[in-house]
């Protein structure tokens, strides 16, 4: 090799095995690096196929600049975040004006712009580098056999992803298959099906994780993601409500919606549970619970769209709906509508939700950590809700969506609301499939109430403090289940009452009610009926007196024509929740009759 390449070979060898390295930067801030080893051999297999099939550096370092480019954003997100880039950053990225970057990011943006020019020149310095040497070019018969063996094994991961087409996306698919079959019948199971299961059993955070060749999977993931969500969107572009407010109101009003997550019923002392998790919100006047709200699925992603829409429950584990959310309906009728949110824009748990979140005038997703334990708490909603306040439009509708009580629950809120203890609070990754954590995980649990009670009366008395005519829904999008009894089940995705009776209010201004004083008696009488998500979209419209021809107010909790519907809830399948049997201590609804058989 002659001495003038050897620096070269030298500087560019170095710098693959820096991009390498980066999934090991959390180790020098004392993070554990999960699958370790593995990623280490995905690297190494990845870097061989490339090398092979480029057969030099100079014809796929102009590849890696995407790479060169984040990683900047992995060592922010590493250092505050305690995670690498996902989907859900891409999709943040992507829909973030750099001016609001700027907002968020504060001075940490100049150090990140500043690391992120030496990684440009890094790559200029490299890319000029691997231009001028052939002593890494790879020649000969090992470079066909490796070619060979990576055109084999991508022909074999093609035919496999064909043959599972009909699969829905995501985790969907995972929900589905996971269902025991409700005849008790074994499904034969074919060999692509068998290594089709193995492979997506793999973690995939040894891929995505991987450097720098993860970072084109998470691209990948995100076009795939975000074809799906514009095939939604697309399915109800043209739809109209034809919606108006009658009789058009003149002064200013402002409705929130806030959709809760995994939150349980009667673990609110609001609802009657002994330990005290609701202090604030019952001493609050003109908060008004509804006693017997049941969701449709036990899953965010498919129950969400029920709530928001007129989507059917027994369509929920359909992924598309022609139709659009309340908030169009809102935006029609002259509001102005904001979407703020503490879950992901993208990814395993609020991907349909995104379609119509972005409905909205103004939509903001604030999670950058996922379901993590550096994630936001539902805090920062309060600041960009104060703004939406302020915001000069006369009539609002501002939808809040909460982490609430996403597992792990002792990452959903501070230190001064770990009341009952003992607690998983300061645990990183407990051991939840241990039943001995029982005591700790639902005093955990408890603990997500009583925040979750702060945060809704933090957002009463903004709304208390407005001039405006003011009024609030909150409901849960399911519960959960919490080793109850001699139940050895815990969270969600079950068939229990623990996930499908949710916690739901209403409460109202005085100026609400000097306003809309019908609205409020019949808000009253029908507190106890029997309800379900189902109702939550034809109620908020009629909250604010929102009219469109093809209303049903027969589904309205706020309406004197109110009617009491079936309510069905996924159970081996479609089951009447109010014909049903409670098994055991985990009180699965078992229908009395023969379920629905649930369409897909």
């Amino acid at each position: 090799m002659p001495t003038l390449q050897k620096p070269v070979v030298g500087i560019l060898l170095a710098t693959y095995l820096l991009l390498s390295s980066i999934p090991f930067f959390g180790v020098l801030v004392g993070q554990a690096v999960p699958q370790a080893g593995w990623i280490v051999l995905v690297e190494i297999l990845a870097w061989t196929a490339v090398w092979a099939v480029f057969q030099r550096p100079a014809y796929f370092h102009l590849l890696l600049f995407p790479a060169f480019l984040a990683v900047p954003v992995e060592i922010y997100l590493r250092l505050f975040f305690a995670q690498g880039i996902s989907t859900n950053h891409l999709a943040i990225i992507a829909e973030t004006s750099p001016l609001e970057a700027a907002e968020f990011l504060g001075n940490k943006i100049w150090w990140l712009l500043a690391l992120t020019l030496v990684l440009i020149g890094l790559w200029g310095v490299t890319f000029r580098a691997a231009l001028r040497t052939h002593a890494l070019d790879w020649r000969g018969w090992s470079r066909w056999c490796v070619m060979t063996a990576v055109g084999v094994i991508g022909l074999a991961m093609t035919v496999l992803q064909l043959s599972a087409d009909t699969v829905p996306l995501g985790p969907v698919s995972t929900l589905l298959v996971s269902k025991p079959a409700s005849d008790g019948v074994a499904i034969p199971v074919s060999t692509a099906d068998r290594l089709r299961t193995k492979l997506n059993a793999i973690d995939p955070v040894v891929f995505t994780g991987s450097w720098p060749f993860g970072i084109g999977l998470h691209g990948y993931h995100f076009w795939r993601e975000r074809t799906y969500l514009r095939s939604l969107a697309d399915a109800s572009a043209r739809f109209k409500f034809g919606a108006t407010q009658m009789p058009a109101q003149t002064a200013a009003q402002v409705v929130v919606m806030v959709i809760g997550e995994s939150s349980r019923y009667d673990r609110w002392s609001l609802n009657g549970y002994l330990r005290d998790t609701t202090p604030l919100l019952r001493a609050q006047a003109n908060v008004v619970p509804l006693a017997n709200v049941v969701t449709a699925v036990s899953a965010t992603r498919l129950s969400v769209p029920i709530l928001v829409s007129r989507k059917p429950a027994t369509e929920s584990l359909r992924a598309s709906f022609r139709e659009k959310s309340f908030v169009s309906a809102y935006k029609e009728a002259g509001f102005k509508t904001f979407w703020l949110s503490n879950q992901m824009s993208f990814g395993q748990f609020d991907t349909p939700v995104s379609v119509y979140a972005n409905e909205a005038d103004v939509t903001m997703f604030l999670n950058l950590g996922g379901m993590s334990k550096a994630s936001n708490l539902d805090a920062i909603l309060l600041e960009p809700l104060q703004h939406a306040l302020a915001d000069p439009a006369q009539k609002k509708l501002i939808v809040l969506h909460t982490l609430g009580s996403h597992w792990n629950y002792s990452h959903r809120y501070p230190q001064s609301f770990d009341k009952w203890q003992p607690s998983l609070f300061g645990i990183d990754k407990p051991p939840f499939t241990d039943l001995k954590i029982k005591p700790q995980l639902n005093n955990s649990y408890d603990n997500t109430i009583l925040y979750t009670d702060w945060i809704l009366n933090q957002v009463v008395e903004s709304l208390k403090a407005s001039a405006a005519i003011t009024s609030l829904m909150y409901v849960a999008d399911h519960g959960q289940t919490l080793y109850d009894g001699s139940c050895r089940l815990a969270f969600h995705g079950h068939n229990t009452q623990y996930e499908f009776h949710v916690p739901a209010l209403v409460w109202y201004s005085e100026a609400y009610r000097t306003t809309y004083p019908g609205k409020v008696d019949r808000l009253l009488h029908n507190r106890r009926a029997r309800l379900s998500t189902e109702n939550v979209f034809h109620s908020l419209l009629d909250m604010a007196d929102v009219r469109y021809p093809s209303e049903q107010l027969d589904y309205s909790f706020l309406s004197g024509a109110l009617k009491t519907h079936k309510r069905y809830v996924d159970s081996y399948g479609w089951t009447d929740y109010d014909n049903a049997t409670l098994r055991s201590d985990c009180r699965e609804v078992i229908d009395k009759g023969k379920p629905l058989v649930q369409q897909r």
